[in-house]
């Protein structure tokens, strides 16, 4: 199936006075459209949080429970999943997992932006992918998960398949003081930036794997060469809200995940490993 065509566009500013740049992806949802937001005045705090809908209905937690099993049979049995299965056990990237071990004996796993898993079939593959990722390997730890679209029903469903729904909305902000791995497909570009941003050292981005939107992509996105001369998309707003995104490319190693198949395109298109090798502070520097 043919890609779609990509294109910068910058939308009028909201009424809190935000511009948003979007990146037009295949597919219907928006939340799997590459979003950038640009926030006026500081950062937004962590909050704590709790769904809007305080009521958990037994019919519709039995019937999501059922779909999202459907769907870890569907993925189980794909050759996306045997591709998926492989590319993690190639030696390139079972050493860096290894590597972000280190002493560990697992890999905590931290799910940001899965949407609504019961309006959409898309986040009910990723958190599928998830879930056979942990039953797969045993190096593969305890999975806490947020999203604030999440209804009380949704929280309950993931906490009856062994999840932690987390109480604070924390903006993607975890610091790394263990090895963990970040599972964030299709999340908005400002939350791949404000994790590496906490994570800006060598120590703690030498703890993480992430798997998410392929910041390799980013860069084309946001820059195209004119005669040899590299010429940016960007005004200062949008370049400020990548910054941490295109400065860490130096410093990854990325490995492009294959859909296969056409049905698992929406949910994992242009998705990659992340993997940071860090040596010394000098590395960082954001220019």
């Amino acid at each position: 199936m043919a890609a779609s065509t990509k294109v910068l566009a910058l939308e009028s500013p909201t009424q809190t006075g935000e511009w948003t740049v979007v990146l037009p992806r295949k597919g219907r949802h928006r939340r799997n459209s590459r979003k950038i937001t640009i926030a006026k005045g500081q950062q937004q705090e962590q909050q704590q949080w709790v769904p809007t809908d305080l009521e958990i209905d037994p019919e519709r937690q039995s019937k999501l429970m059922h779909k999202i099993q459907a769907c870890m049979k569907k993925i189980e049995n794909s050759q996306f999943f045997l591709a998926f299965l492989d590319q993690m056990q190639i030696p390139k990237v079972l050493n860096h997992f290894h590597r972000v071990l280190g002493s560990e004996s697992q890999l905590q796993m931290v799910i940001y932006g899965i949407g609504s898993i019961e309006s959409h079939e898309t986040p009910r593959l990723q958190l599928s992918l998830a879930l056979l990722m942990k039953r797969k390997f045993s190096w593969i730890g305890d999975i806490e998960v947020f999203d604030p679209v999440l209804s009380a029903t949704e929280s309950q469903v993931l906490e009856d398949l062994g999840c932690s729904v987390l109480s604070l909305n924390e903006q993607g902000r975890r610091e790394a003081k263990k090895s963990t791995l970040f599972f964030m497909p299709h999340c908005e570009a400002e939350l791949y930036n404000n994790l590496l941003q906490a994570n800006w050292g060598v120590e703690s981005l030498n703890r993480i794997a992430l798997f998410g939107n392929s910041f390799e992509t980013y860069k084309q996105h946001v820059s195209f060469k004119y005669y040899d001369q590299e010429v940016s998309l960007m005004n200062s707003s949008v370049a400020e809200s990548v910054t941490h995104i295109l400065a860490a490319r130096r410093f990854i190693d990325e490995f492009r995940i294959e859909t296969i198949s056409d049905d698992y395109f929406a949910a994992f298109h242009d998705s990659s490993w992340h993997f940071f090798k860090l040596a010394c502070e000098n590395e960082l520097q954001l220019n």
